[in-house]
């Protein structure tokens, strides 16, 4: 049996916090938007992010703030969306914050508010979500800039790509415009993390940027392994360099070795 095919102007790969805005930015545009998720949940990691309250944004943000190998990239993208523009929609959806420091923003109850407030706007613009779906291949309708009609089941001569999905016992093809890749790195698997974005980059000869670790906590093996047991669970504050540049944040010592805010930052 053939599987069924439908169109779509937008489909994006993963749930996660940057896929669910995603969606509605561009069904608030006036376009059709399937999200395609791995996990049998959305937004896993936002639930975990922030000990459970989640940092959504900071009170002073700046293109400094960030790591890129394009610093006008993310001058740019401040300018066209702010964090004082996220908070406007925090506090449209009634959901109460409090600053700690750093001028981070935690929500007071949980980051259960925030990925329902996403999933809120999602469904207010028409977008529609799946869960545990695997996507089986993905495949260019274009051959020199132009899309091969004989290719594309729906004959729109719109769609680029067309994406074979499983899920659960069922298949499916879908096809659009626009696929955009919003499926997180390989941190944590557990949380629907993989390198399936590298796949698909790599699948479309672009360009990726030397992959390593981030945000990541320091293990040892050596003679500090047993220090760092000893101290395990002890936290204090603390400043860490590392090339030029500096955190002051508090370190945690664990079982394997040192981890804690500060840690997880200059490891980028």
């Amino acid at each position: 049996m053939k599987p069924s095919s439908k169109n779509y102007d937008v489909i994006i790969l993963g749930a996660g916090a940057s896929g669910l805005f995603c969606a509605f930015t561009a069904a608030q545009r006036g376009r059709s938007v399937l999200v395609l998720e791995k996990a049998n949940k959305v937004g896993k990691k936002i639930l975990m992010s922030g000990g459970g309250r989640c940092n959504f944004t900071n009170h002073f943000v700046e293109a400094d703030n960030f790591i890129s190998k394009n610093p006008h990239f993310c001058k740019a993208a401040l300018t066209r969306y702010s964090q004082w523009d996220f908070i406007a929609m925090v506090e449209r959806y009634d959901i109460e914050y409090e600053e700690w420091s750093h001028s981070q923003l935690f929500c007071k109850n949980s980051a259960k508010e925030i990925l329902a407030m996403l999933l809120a706007e999602c469904e207010a613009a028409g977008v529609e979500i799946k869960t545990g779906c695997d996507f089986n291949a993905i495949t260019s309708l274009v051959a020199n800039d132009s899309v091969d009609s004989n290719q594309s089941s729906t004959n729109n001569k719109r769609n680029r790509y067309r994406l074979n999905i499983s899920q659960a016992d069922s298949k499916f093809t879908v096809e659009s415009e626009s696929v955009v890749v919003a499926t997180g790195a390989l941190s944590i698997p557990s949380l629907g993390g993989s390198g399936v974005g590298y796949d698909i980059a790599k699948q479309f000869s672009l360009a990726l940027t030397e992959r390593q670790a981030g945000l990541v906590p320091f293990m040892f093996s050596d003679a500090m392994k047993p220090v760092c047991e000893r101290l395990a669970g002890l936290a204090l504050e603390v400043v860490v360099s590392c090339n030029g540049r500096s955190f002051t944040e508090n370190i945690l010592f664990t079982h394997r070795g040192i981890s804690g805010p500060v840690i997880l930052q200059i490891s980028n």
